[in-house]
């Protein structure tokens, strides 16, 4: 074999070298890829559903005793006015972090960075929460610093995700207003006896309103249909894009939301000063035409469709309601302008109890009864004897009448 130049070949051997195959790789893949987006889109749908509205009194007597935990007193003792307001802010706060997924608005990773619909209705349900948080001072008639700090928190921007984030401000405007309904348990604020505060953010309102109407209109494509809503088509913003439809759409539905549980909080609050402008009635239609807001929503999509088409026009439909809305809510306002009632004192709701007069009537009843059989008794001694005898059971005869009274007020009280 040579030391210097070119081995010669064996014949019958092959050079080349054996190279690996890769084309398995590719298939797991595409099965991870496939189990992702099925589970991301699971969790989408789910994430994306609507939270069920609370009961405002149930919310309200829950927040007390959590707030109270150092002073158990001041949860069973009756509140000043407004603790039910304050309760409804702190649990439309909490829904905002609690619900399915969190606060979504301010998600940078999927499943909710793909979610549009859900980060929409969250802003709406903000932007009515900062409405109420911002008129509260002006209602509250001692210190007002929790209420300040609280509107503070929530004055934040609504994409924040680095500290502090969107759920750290909503957690601590929580827990500014639990203060203050802490205060109100114990009997040191309470929200005025007028209704001048409240006919002003019942204006801001209906001003909010009517923005939503404006922009729901703006996406109707006849502009013949929008005069059954008295509104100027030549006084409408740009045409809403196509892709933003479903935006304003959902907006609408997070702020009648709010707004549902904020007017039910102000039903109980205000109640005295509501029956002394007569406008309780115009309270509940109002709570009404914003309960059609949430009825469901059957299509996928937000359709923005003409007359009797196929499509339904979801826009049109939802700009009846906040018209209607915004006319009553400016009605209400004016109802309630410079309407006040006497200082109502916690104190004495706590001495007279519900229950006590029916048992009082209940043990005055046989004393009473007991007080005319005497007297009748005396009567009868002293009336002069005659030959034919009065009848045994005269004298018993109020008997049934007296008898009857502590049922019927027992009737009457239950």
């Amino acid at each position: 074999m040579p030391l210097f130049g070119k081995r010669k070949a064996v014949a019958g051997r092959t050079t080349s070298l054996e190279r690996p195959e890769y084309g398995w790789i590719w298939k797991p893949l595409v099965v991870v890829l496939v189990l992702y987006l099925l589970v991301t889109l699971a969790i989408g749908i789910w994430w994306s559903r609507e939270p069920a509205p609370f009961e405002v009194e149930q919310a309200t007597a829950n927040a007390r005793v959590r707030v109270a935990a150092e002073h158990p007193e001041a949860a069973t003792s009756p509140a000043s006015r407004g603790a039910v307001t304050t309760a409804a802010l702190i649990g439309v706060a909490e829904v905002l972090v609690q619900k399915p997924g969190g606060y979504l608005r301010n998600d940078i990773f999927p499943p909710g960075l793909w979610l549009d619909n859900m980060p929409n209705w969250e802003y709406g349900v903000l932007r009515q929460s900062r409405e109420l948080a911002q008129w509260l001072p002006s209602l509250e008639q001692e210190d007002a610093a929790a209420l300040e700090e609280a509107l503070e928190q929530l004055m934040g921007e609504s994409r924040d995700w680095l500290f502090p984030s969107t759920e750290t401000r909503l957690e601590a405007a929580a827990e500014a207003l639990g203060g203050h309904l802490l205060a109100l348990g114990r009997g040191e604020a309470g929200f005025a006896d007028d209704g001048d505060g409240l006919a002003l953010w019942l204006e801001r309102v209906a001003v909010r309103l009517d923005d939503l109407s404006q922009r729901l209109s703006a996406s109707v494509g006849e502009r013949e249909a929008l005069r059954d809503l008295a509104i100027d088509p030549d006084e409408l913003p740009d045409p809403t894009p196509w892709y933003r439809l479903d935006d304003d759409f959902f907006e609408a539905r997070g702020q009648a939301w709010a707004l549902l549980h904020f007017l039910r909080a102000v039903e109980r609050d205000y109640a005295d000063v509501l029956a002394a402008a007569e406008a309780q009635g115009l309270l509940t239609r109002l709570i009404g035409e914003l309960e059609m807001t949430q009825r469901r929503l059957w299509s996928p999509l937000v359709l923005n469709g003409s007359g009797f088409g196929i499509f339904a026009n979801h826009s049109l439909v939802m700009a009846n309601y906040t018209v209607r809305a915004r006319d009553m809510a400016t009605r209400l306002a004016d109802r309630l302008e410079g309407v006040s009632v006497p200082a109502w004192d916690a104190g004495e709701a706590a001495v007279e109890a519900p229950e006590a007069p029916a048992e009082e009537a209940l043990e005055e009843a046989p004393q009473e009864e007991t007080v005319r059989e005497e007297g009748a008794t005396q009567e009868e001694e002293a009336a002069p004897q005659e030959e034919m005898p009065l009848p045994e059971e005269a004298p018993a005869e109020p008997a049934p009448e007296d008898s009857g009274e502590p049922e019927a007020e027992e009737a009457a009280e239950a």
